[in-house]
């Protein structure tokens, strides 16, 4: 926006210059001692004399150069008491230099000799005009061309001859080709050269774009050239700028130089996305062209807000803006621990406080939604069309912190060597580029901080405000407590607290190794999820003696199409064909449960049945494999017992069990024959089935209720409704308890009084 303060500063220095000659006026009267005016002046000023058709011309030299001359229509002679009177008065200043053509007017004019006041009855005009061609023109005529004249109008400016100085309770109205305004009374202290405009000083622009200065007070100083302001006020529109103090530093040629302004300096631009800015310092500097600014400076203590759907804030210690054209922002840079708050306000009641546009001070700029702050050292903002925010970097040590809202999860930090940040046309941020060094640290009360790290990091923002998702590439590491994740991508949303793993994961976790194609992991509770070729080794394995089919201290390994983890349990949950096995014990399902500080496993099938592999060893050594399928397996290596449910499914050397329930008993690896055959193979001590239980073997098949075998004797016991068997030689034979032999192939048939042994007898034909 135009600044129209140099033109102010000039009317002001320029004012001064007025009084001094209304001063040279009453010098020239305090000199009237006779009553000859005419002839007493010449003599008593060594001043030269004319005598003019007007009435009288009173001019004074120094050096060949006229410094001023003062015109009048009529001349009264003094009146009793030595006072002295002058009509129709026109004062011409010329300067030293002879730079000047400034003219003061009037109708009256008296001077006192006792007190030395002159004082100026009524109106007093004074134009005020550069005269670059003074020095060409010894004559001291009329410049060639009269370039923007400031005229003042005021009135009974009362001027003491003793002291040199003026003053005028009187309205001060002055007026530029751009520029107009008042002021009420003036002051002039020819000591301190100091000019002061008591108060109420109103300036405005003219035109379409009509800016307002006001101000309690202004004094100004040709030593140094300045104008100093006491709370000043710039409107501008919707815009405006305050400060209990403001100095206007002048050049050479009364343009203003640069300004500052102090104590409670702040900023408002009203609207739908309110700004508020405040600082206890400010600096603003002209460009050369003096149509405007060239830099801004905040400093102490800085504080911008910006309300409205997409609220923000901005704190430094000092704020740098870059202006080009006409007081077009170009670039902001914020230093001394910046730091920027993008909040989230859904409903639109986002407020900033201590501003001038209606919002309350000290209301809340967040509502239920997450609050993610940005900070650094130092930070540059770019713009473009002075209006639309582009992109911003940091400098070195950046830092984003998330906040959910109470009582949602833990705050999130994400750092990086430095960041460079994107916004869209609505100065909304949208994305964030971090590198090098990037890492991401989530952290609760109480609890170790999850942290990973990359080369580098890109944050996406959403448009309703807070980050959406934030991706971390090359290099990536992920700690939380003792598990380690690696990969070469990671893909974090704060909204759900996941970490999403890809490109050659792979996590270790108290001696466990697991990689898969994708990793999903919940960064609030720890909770992981794994999916594609998940593949797991535990490492971390002792030697259990009084465990069976996962005892040895060879490493356990699973395989599955997808993995479930909790962090706060051991338990860990394998989905989609899968397998776990400890040197030859294996056991395959389409859903596995392991619980590794146990060693206990659940498996459930979903069409494939669950599967595994014992052994049974007789007393000669003889290793035979036992492989059992049913719907479910439940196994705690502790109690060494394998529980099958639902269509379970046991096969041997010649014999087939099948049955609702079994219960398979190893013997304990203390206990187990070890040998190179069994390979450290669960070793059957007994199986016990129950419900619907039947025994196939080639050439008989046998039915009951239930059925316990024993290993060390290779002995089935059949019993429990009737039970049956049936002999393709022999015949069908039915008792109240079978028992199979089947080193020698004998059949024990026991009965009761109440259920005798009954014997059906096939006869050859």
């Amino acid at each position: 926006m135009p600044l129209q303060i140099p033109r102010l500063r000039r009317w002001l220095v320029t004012a001064a210059l007025a009084l001094s000659m209304v001063v040279a006026g009453v010098y020239v009267h305090r000199r009237h001692q006779s009553r000859d005016v005419l002839k007493q002046i010449p003599g008593k000023m060594n001043l030269d004399v004319q005598q003019t058709a007007e009435g009288f011309k009173v001019s004074k030299s120094e050096q060949g150069h006229t410094l001023f001359t003062i015109q009048a229509s009529k001349a009264v002679q003094f009146k009793l008491g030595g006072r002295a009177e002058l009509h129709n008065v026109k004062i011409t200043l010329y300067g030293r230099d002879t730079s000047r053509y400034d003219q003061i007017y009037g109708d009256d004019f008296s001077y006192d000799p006792r007190s030395g006041d002159v004082t100026a009855k009524g109106e007093v005009r004074i134009d005020l005009e550069a005269n670059p061609e003074g020095l060409l023109k010894p004559d001291q005529s009329k410049p060639s061309v009269m370039k923007n004249p400031i005229h003042l109008v005021t009135r009974d400016v009362v001027f003491n001859q003793k002291t040199g100085n003026a003053f005028t309770p009187a309205q001060v109205e002055l007026q530029m080709p751009q520029v107009g305004g008042s002021a009420r009374g003036l002051h002039y202290n020819a000591n301190d050269n100091v000019l002061t405009l008591d108060s109420q000083l109103d300036l405005a622009t003219v035109g379409s774009r009509t800016m307002k200065l006001n101000a309690e007070r202004a004094a100004i100083t040709k030593t140094p050239r300045q104008v100093v302001l006491e709370s000043p006020r710039l409107t501008h529109g919707t815009q405006l700028v305050r400060a209990r103090r403001a100095t206007l530093y002048l050049r050479e040629d009364n343009r203003v130089d640069h300004v500052t302004a102090s104590d409670e300096v702040e900023a408002d631009i009203a609207g739908e996305s309110a700004i508020h800015a405040r600082a206890e310092q400010a600096e603003f500097a002209m460009n050369k062209a003096q149509n405007g600014l060239a830099k801004a400076v905040l400093r102490g203590d800085v504080q911008v807000d910006a309300a409205g759907e997409h609220p923000r804030r901005l704190n430094a210690g000092r704020i740098l803006i870059d202006f080009s054209g006409r007081n077009q922002v170009s670039k902001i840079r914020g230093e001394d621990n910046v730091k920027l708050a993008e909040l989230a306000a859904p409903n639109g009641e986002a407020s900033v406080p201590g501003n001038q546009n209606g919002q309350k001070a000290g209301a809340s700029l967040s509502s239920n939604t997450q609050q993610a702050e940005m900070t650094a050292p130092a930070m540059d903002f770019f713009m473009a069309d002075g209006k639309r925010l582009v992109r911003a970097e940091t400098s070195a040590g950046g830092r984003i912190t998330i906040s959910p809202p109470a009582g949602q999860g833990p705050a999130t930090r994400v750092t990086a060597g430095k960041f460079q940040a994107k916004f869209d046309d609505q100065n909304r941020l949208i994305s964030m580029h971090g590198a090098p060094s990037a890492k991401v640290v989530s952290s609760a009360p109480g609890e170790p901080e999850r942290t990973s790290t990359s080369e580098t990091i890109d944050v996406a923002f959403r448009s309703t405000g807070g980050i959406d998702a934030i991706v971390q590439q090359g290099n990536l590491e992920y700690r939380d407590g003792e598990r380690v994740a690696r990969a070469d991508r990671a893909r974090y949303t704060p909204g759900d607290q996941i970490l999403e793993l890809t490109g050659s994961p792979r996590i270790t976790d108290k001696g466990l190794l697991t990689t898969a194609k994708t990793f999903r992991m919940n960064r609030a509770s720890g909770d992981a999820l794994a999916e594609g070729n998940v593949k797991s080794s535990y490492s971390d394995v002792r030697e259990q003696p009084n465990g069976a089919l996962l005892a040895s201290g060879s490493p356990i390994h699973v395989t599955a199409r997808s993995m479930t983890a909790q962090r706060a349990s051991a338990v860990v949950t394998y989905t989609g064909d899968a397998r776990i096995w400890q040197d030859a014990n294996v056991v395959e399902a389409s859903s596995i449960q392991f619980d590794r500080d146990h060693r206990s496993v659940a498996a459930q099938s979903d069409g494939k049945p669950v599967s595994t592999v014992l052994v049974q060893v007789d007393k000669q050594g003889n290793v035979t494999p036992v492989s059992i399928t049913s719907k479910r397996l439940t196994y705690t290596d502790d109690q060494h017992r394998a529980q099958f449910e639902g269509a379970v499914n046991a096969r041997g050397r010649d014999i087939t069990i099948t049955a609702d329930h079994l219960d398979a008993f190893m013997l304990p690896r203390g206990q187990a024959t070890q040998n190179q055959s069994t390979k450290g193979q669960g070793q059957l001590e007994r199986m016990v089935a129950e419900g619907n239980v039947v025994i196939q073997e080639p050439k008989r098949r046998a039915t009951g209720d239930k059925l316990v075998y024993t290993v060390d004797d290779d002995k089935l016991v059949l019993s429990g409704g009737t039970p049956s068997i049936f002999d393709a030689e022999r015949g069908k034979i039915r008792g109240d308890s079978l028992t199979f032999f089947r080193r020698d192939d004998r059949v024990l048939v026991e009965g009761r009084d109440t259920s005798p042994t009954v014997t059906q007898t096939r006869v050859a034909r």
